[in-house]
């Protein structure tokens, strides 16, 4: 019997002595901020508010014991208060809650001082465009309002200088996404009805020159010298533009200078069709080629070197003039009239032929030689944009003639020439 009370005993020491399980103590892990007012906030202004109450709360409360803060939660509540109350303009705050937990919520009620902001209007200037380029900025900035309109719409009107911060934030990311070649300032008149004053300017580098060449392959280049100067004032709105800005609006500036060239009555009676590139720097390249489809009208002039005629002496024909004047049946079928001037004795020539284009590079030709009474057949091929393989073939004399033609820019070429007699250079002008 004694022994049993011994065991008994010595059992019940042991379950006193047995350490107990201590239970985890729960501590603050993350504080969430609510600001809110007793009229409606601005969403980035109260956004800021939050996070301003956040980081104030989050000295105070994150990491401490949930117990403690629930011990303490009077005294922290008025820190707070106190604290937020002396850097806010334009508000007062009206009451702080902590709600403790792992994720701590902490409220916060404002009260504002003055009437509040009820509508924004925005009038943006934009500074050194012309209304070509203004159009473009300005559609660039079609819901700009929002920004203002965010950031005011419900603030105090004593505030809106605390907000200027937030709203120059703002509109930078505004800007970066929408019009990033342009900077902009801006003034509030804080009203009830608030009027901003937002300046937009471009940013370096910007275009200094703008050179422009107008070609065409269908009409001579001298008619088109006429309406340089109407191409010239239309692209000298580039100068001063950033030039970002129009590698971004490229194609459609491009668009608009071929319309509005294609627009004038000279270029509509001869149906042309325009198009415009651009090799976009501070120093910009602006080319237009302005074709039709209606009509082959070419002036040209050759001077040949080394030719001689069948007697050996110098070619009467090594200086000529060449006009075509041509009408498509098609996109495929030409008819056209050759006038040629021989300058040295004041000679003239006229052809009549047709033209049949069979690819987009191969072209064949049939003409009759008005001057001379002989049929000429002719072919083309375009070997590279710089390089075109041609042969002629006159049946009266029954001579062959083979060139290949170098075209050194879009005014001047350089033929290499031969037959079966000789061979010769030719400089070849396009007018």
């Amino acid at each position: 019997m004694k022994t049993i009370l011994a065991l008994l005993m010595a059992l019940g020491w042991l379950a006193v002595c047995q350490p107990v399980e201590a239970v985890p103590v729960q501590r603050v892990e993350k504080v969430t901020a609510v600001v809110a007012a007793a009229d409606s906030m601005p969403p980035l202004v109260q956004q800021r508010m939050q996070q301003s109450v956040q980081a104030i709360a989050g000295q105070l409360i994150d990491g401490q014991t949930v117990a403690s803060v629930e011990a303490s939660c009077q005294q922290k509540e008025q820190l707070i208060h106190e604290v937020f109350d002396k850097v806010l303009v334009g508000y007062t705050v009206r009451q702080v809650t902590i709600h403790p937990a792992a994720d701590t919520r902490v409220e916060v009620l404002l009260l504002p001082w003055s009437e509040v902001i009820r509508k924004v209007d925005v009038d943006v200037q934009v500074e050194g465009m012309p209304p070509r380029m203004e159009a473009l900025v300005r559609r660039d900035l079609a819901d700009v309002d929002k920004v203002f309109q965010d950031a005011l719409t419900g603030l105090p009107t004593a505030a809106t200088d605390w907000t200027n911060g937030v709203l120059k934030h703002h509109l930078n990311d505004y800007l970066a996404e929408h019009l990033p070649e342009f900077r902009g300032d801006f003034e509030i008149d804080p009203e009830r009805e608030a009027r901003v004053k937002l300046v937009v300017y471009p940013k370096l580098p910007v275009v200094r020159t703008v050179d422009l060449s107008m070609r065409s392959d269908t009409v001579p280049n001298v008619t088109l010298l006429s309406r340089r100067e109407v191409m010239q004032d239309k692209v000298d709105d580039l100068v001063g533009v950033p030039v970002k800005f129009i590698k971004r609006h490229e194609r459609e500036l491009s668009e608009q200078f071929a319309q509005e060239l294609d627009a004038l009555t000279d270029f509509r009676s001869y149906h042309m069709k325009t198009t415009v590139s651009m090799d976009v720097a501070e120093r910009l390249h602006v080319m237009s080629r302005s074709d039709t489809s209606r009509y082959r009208l070419r002036l040209t002039g050759w001077l040949d070197i080394g030719r001689k005629d069948k007697n050996g002496h110098e070619d009467n024909e090594s200086l000529l003039f060449r006009f075509h004047a041509g009408t498509m049946l098609s996109q495929q079928d030409e008819l056209f009239l050759l006038v040629d001037l021989m300058p040295q004795d004041m000679d003239w020539g006229w052809a009549a032929g047709y033209d049949r284009r069979l690819s987009s590079r191969t072209h064949a030709q049939l003409r009759y030689d008005l001057h001379e009474r002989r049929f000429i057949m002719a072919a083309s091929q375009q070997l590279a944009p710089r390089w075109l393989l041609r042969y002629e073939y006159r049946f009266l004399d029954k001579i062959g003639e083979a060139a290949l033609c170098y075209k050194m820019h879009d005014f001047l070429g350089l033929e290499y020439l031969a037959d079966r007699h000789q061979n010769w250079l030719r400089l070849v002008g396009n007018f």
